[in-house]
């Protein structure tokens, strides 16, 4: 136990006029302050008041995410300005505590590495804001102290980078958190490959997250981070390409993986195709831990790795494929719905510029998605054919969906011809079980065309569950589905219209 002498203590006092089971009237002026508690007990209420920066007990994208600073991690600033026995706690038990300093964007680092020797979290990942000389030295100084680096998150220009990288070269025995990220400043970008120096180490490694890096999958650097619970290589440069085998034979010595994310950067050549058809898939991998997986590239490369791999415990799959005539994924299909803690019950369809983006939710108003499928098209037209074709291989699980959002992003091309209404009707028709629908505002004028019933089609063949109906208010949209709803009221199955 810590023991110091008594010294001024911070007015945390708090009174009350509690009629049972509280203060009673003599108690009321009686004052409680938090410096009758002793050491130790002080010190388990900081140990409880320190946030949880990276908390491994959830699989949430806000631990990786692309925004803001880790300023949580001076949460202990104002315990030591509060009096001196508070600072002595604090400073004291920096290891239980896990304090850190904080080499950020106009850090002084020579000074606070001279005068503090707390472990050191270099965190440069500002997008808005190219880095100045002083910073970099700063960087360059910082990881000089190679014993005191927990960890690294910089997103910068190349040629930063590249001095930053260089600097990697040696042993950093308690680095915990790695990500490096080109940032794209100038334009043209001039695309660099990088890779860590051969002479890196991190042996206790828990989080390693690269981008556009030319390391090959059975590199002997992977080999030194047996600690890994994330690992992900974003944009991985085709001179860096490994095929399924050789990613297994690497998974098979990470069981403790929690996410995994192997995203490429280019379209496989078709030759490349041709051999990974050809080529047997000789190693099973079982990942008991892995709870995100994460997959961009050909749906061949996807198709040949998940019959070879045993996942108990996911809870998170993320998909994006590349632009498709035909999707061919009977194995995504088998393993999705073999995959109970994947299936839906919301679903959000929403049409991007480039892209359309299927999320998948366990259930309303949920934060976190279970499966995300992005599929490569320009047009919304190409959007809802390939829609339609993965919609329809996934039947069997997104006939359970109950909740259904159809979000639209502006297209940049005018020329686009809207897609016509049997392609809608078709794709509407997927969704046997559907109970609410939101309709984006630019969608109004489509869907409402497409929900009136046509001569001879059934007023409940199309949604025949949906019981609510709703959309943004604008002038177009304030009766722009009144002819649905009245069909729907007259057919005996009504459906309560909700203007948001």
């Amino acid at each position: 136990m810590i023991h110091y002498s008594s010294t001024t203590a911070v007015d945390l006092s708090f009174t009350g006029n509690l009629s049972q089971g509280g203060l009673n009237r003599d108690s009321q002026h009686q004052r409680p302050h938090i410096h009758i508690l002793d050491d130790y007990s002080l010190l388990n209420i900081f140990s409880f008041s320190r946030p949880a920066i990276l908390d491994e007990s959830e699989v949430d994208e806000s631990q990786f995410s692309e925004d803001g600073e880790w300023k949580l991690e001076q949460w202990w600033f104002r315990l030591v300005q509060v009096c001196r026995r508070w600072r002595y706690i604090v400073l004291e038990s920096a290891s239980r505590l896990r304090l850190s300093l904080v080499c950020a964007r106009g850090s002084p680092v020579a000074d606070m590495l001279a005068h503090s020797p707390l472990p050191v979290i270099i965190d440069h990942f500002d997008k808005h804001h190219d880095i100045t000389a002083e910073d970099a030295e700063g960087i360059i100084l910082a990881l000089q102290h190679r014993d005191r680096v927990r960890r690294i998150r910089l997103r910068k220009s190349v040629p930063i980078l590249q001095k930053v990288i260089n600097s990697l070269d040696g042993d950093f025995p308690i680095l915990e958190y790695l990500l490096i990220e080109p940032q794209r400043l100038q334009w043209p970008f001039v695309e660099v490959d990088m890779n860590l120096p051969e002479t890196f180490r991190a042996p206790h490694l828990r989080h390693l997250l690269l981008m556009r890096f030319d390391i090959p999958i059975g590199s002997p650097l992977l080999t030194t981070m047996g600690s890994l619970v994330t690992l992900s290589l974003n944009l991985i440069p085709h001179s860096a390409y490994f095929d399924p085998n050789a990613l297994l034979q690497r998974l098979s010595l990470m069981p403790q993986l929690e996410i995994l994310g192997i995203y490429f950067d280019t379209h496989f050549p078709s030759q490349t195709k041709r051999q990974l058809l050809r080529t047997p898939i000789m190693t099973r991998v079982t990942l008991p831990n892995l709870r995100w997986l994460g997959f961009k590239g050909d749906s061949a490369y996807l198709e040949a790795l998940l019959p070879q791999v045993t996942i108990p415990l996911l809870e998170k799959l993320q998909v994006y494929f590349s632009n498709h005539v035909n999707y061919s994924i009977p194995h995504l299909q088998q393993f999705v719905s073999t995959a109970e803690n994947l299936w839906p019950d919301t679903i959000t369809l929403a049409f991007r510029p480039g892209w359309l983006e299927m999320m998948a939710y366990p259930h309303e108003g949920a934060r976190m998605y279970t499966l995300s499928l992005s599929l490569g098209g320009r047009s919304l037209d190409w959007q809802i054919v390939a829609a339609i074709q993965v919609l329809h291989t996934f039947r069997t699980v997104f006939s359970v969906v109950e909740h259904l959002t159809l979000k639209y992003g502006a297209f940049k091309s005018s020329r686009d011809v809207p897609p016509d209404r049997i392609r809608w009707r078709e794709l509407l028709g997927l969704f046997v079980n559907v109970k609410t629908l939101f309709v984006d505002r630019w969608l109004v004028q489509q869907l409402s065309r497409v929900l009136r019933p046509g001569k001879g089609e059934s007023l409940t063949e199309l949604l025949p569950e949906l019981q609510e109906l709703s959309c943004p208010v604008t002038p177009t949209s304030v009766n722009a589905f009144t002819p649905f709803i009245d069909a729907r009221q007259k057919a005996g199955r009504p459906v309560t219209m909700m203007h948001l």
